[in-house]
């Protein structure tokens, strides 16, 4: 019997209460069409949170019960508190997986854990292809070797992040840009998994392709154990 893991979406949830266009296309929000697809696996269990619950949604309690933390933020990165982002970051180094999407990349999460800027070129209004450039990841199992995104916010190099452990995906853009659009990184005990895609004007999270990437990216950052404290022969 296969392990069940426990999956916490993290969602601003702004864009989606405050712009018709984007209730729209999100009307459960972006958390709610995360939640809806990952909850067909059989081994997936999800619980999503906001920024305007109580302690933003994030508690020592939440995160020792999460296995993998998907987070998706963009109007409003640094209302996120300290308190939070030390929360956060203390589970990562203990083995919690950590999913960003899109904006997230630059989350006071994001540059607390990588330790860089994290900024990048944009623009709106454009068409990506998603190349999948390491088909022997686990991230990218079942995944085709190009994913035509009709609608996406163009990220363009250069990106100021350290460097990835792996690239599994990158992406092109008719505009001519190029991008890192899906890396992992370790720290501490746990995976992360930077994914681009996934503007908030368009339905990106519908499309079955990309609900097989994050399926599978859960699966891989879902940790193999979990330290409860600092590891015996580190000083506290």
């Amino acid at each position: 019997m296969s392990r069940t893991i426990r999956v916490t979406v993290w969602n601003e949830y702004v864009h989606e209460r405050e712009i018709p266009a984007i209730a729209a296309v999100y009307p459960e929000g972006i958390h709610g069409c995360i939640r809806r697809f990952l909850s067909r696996e059989e081994d997936i269990a999800v619980t999503c949170v906001t920024l305007d619950m109580p302690h933003q949604g994030i508690t020592r309690e939440l995160l020792a019960g999460t296995d993998v933390l998907i987070w998706w933020s963009h109007a409003r990165q640094e209302d996120v508190t300290d308190e939070t982002v030390r929360l956060v970051r203390e589970a990562v180094h203990a083995g919690m997986g950590l999913i960003a999407l899109h904006s997230a990349h630059f989350s006071r999460i994001m540059r607390d854990l990588m330790g860089t800027t994290m900024t990048l070129h944009w623009r709106h209004g454009d068409s990506e292809k998603l190349w999948c450039i390491a088909p022997a990841h686990p991230i990218a199992r079942g995944v085709p070797a190009c994913i035509d995104l009709p609608a996406e916010e163009m990220y363009g190099e250069p990106f100021d992040i350290p460097r990835p452990d792996d690239i599994v995906f990158l992406g092109w853009f008719a505009s001519g840009h190029v991008f890192r659009s899906g890396m992992t990184f370790i720290r501490g005990m746990g995976r992360i998994f930077y994914f681009q895609p996934g503007h908030e004007e368009a339905p990106v999270y519908e499309q079955p392709e990309i609900q097989r990437i994050i399926t599978n990216a859960v699966r891989w950052a879902a940790p193999v154990c979990r330290l409860d404290g600092p590891p015996d022969n580190v000083a506290e």
